[in-house]
């Protein structure tokens, strides 16, 4: 028997669903490396910094409906669902967005590139 894996998953802005082409999710830990002169050259060990979820997708631009103000959201809820039945949707709270620009790509399609984080995970 074979076994099914998530294929895609449909990001939820809040309660409004954003087409999106691709998404990386990555846990910054915090954790920092120390390095002390001593005559191994080498790093003695670790702090504990503040975490963080770094996220970057990339969503397309539809003409029609409202555009979303990516540069104006703070403090929001975004949520990733698995198209598979029974796997569980993961939310990040605390979304702030850092970075947004419009690209074109060879598709003739124009896209927005949001760079952001959030500082909290829940496997719903």
């Amino acid at each position: 028997m074979s076994t099914e894996y998530v294929g895609s998953v449909t990001l939820y802005l809040g309660a409004q669903e954003i087409e999106i082409t691709k998404i990386d999710v990555k846990d910054n830990t915090g954790k920092k490396p120390v390095k002390t002169m001593n005559r191994t050259r080498r790093t003695k060990g670790f702090t504990r910094g503040v975490g963080q979820y770094d996220i970057t997708f990339t969503a397309v631009v539809p003409t029609d409906g409202k555009p979303v103000d990516w540069a104006n959201i703070d403090d929001a809820k975004i949520s990733l669902v698995p198209d598979v039945e029974g796997a569980r949707p993961t939310s990040y709270l605390g979304f702030c967005v850092t970075e947004a620009g419009d690209s074109y790509t060879v598709d003739n399609e124009l896209v927005v590139d949001v760079s952001g984080f959030a500082v909290r995970k829940v496997l719903e």
